[in-house]
């Protein structure tokens, strides 16, 4: 598993976490960041602070293309590997938008179900093709 992946895991667990708990993700890395990986902690650090800072506007854009799902009635770690997911794919310049898919749906794949992985899988691809008509 490459670092970037690594980091999405750890950026992942902060976001679950926090979501469960109804703590802010950014605080709960602040008192752990030192536990991570030296190689994963930085972009740990930008995807939980993205994730928080841009997560109004990635809740909307999800709710838009989410069909059927209401963002609270989602399981957790779905809504928060789709969270993960649309910060990459709309605010990750150096990230390529199929890996930003692909990897979304690999933590899919290893933390929920195959329908869910199908299913983040054709969201993600779905606000791919509306994204340059977002206003961000």
């Amino acid at each position: 598993m490459s670092a970037r992946s690594k980091a999405r895991k750890a950026a992942l667990d902060f976001l679950y976490e926090g979501d469960i708990r109804g703590k802010s993700a950014s605080s709960l890395l602040g008192f752990r960041k030192t536990e991570l990986d030296f190689l994963i902690r930085d972009y740990t650090e930008a995807l939980v602070n993205g994730v928080e800072a841009k997560r109004d506007r990635i809740d909307e854009i999800i709710s838009m293309r989410a069909k059927d799902w209401d963002l609270d009635r989602m399981p957790v770690v779905d809504r928060n590997i789709l969270r993960v997911g649309v910060f990459e794919l709309l605010w990750g310049e150096q990230i390529p938008e199929e890996v930003a898919i692909s990897e979304s749906v690999e933590l899919a794949k290893t933390l929920s179900t195959e329908d869910s992985a199908t299913y983040i899988n054709g969201v993600l691809a779905a606000i791919r093709e509306i994204k340059k008509d977002l206003s961000l």
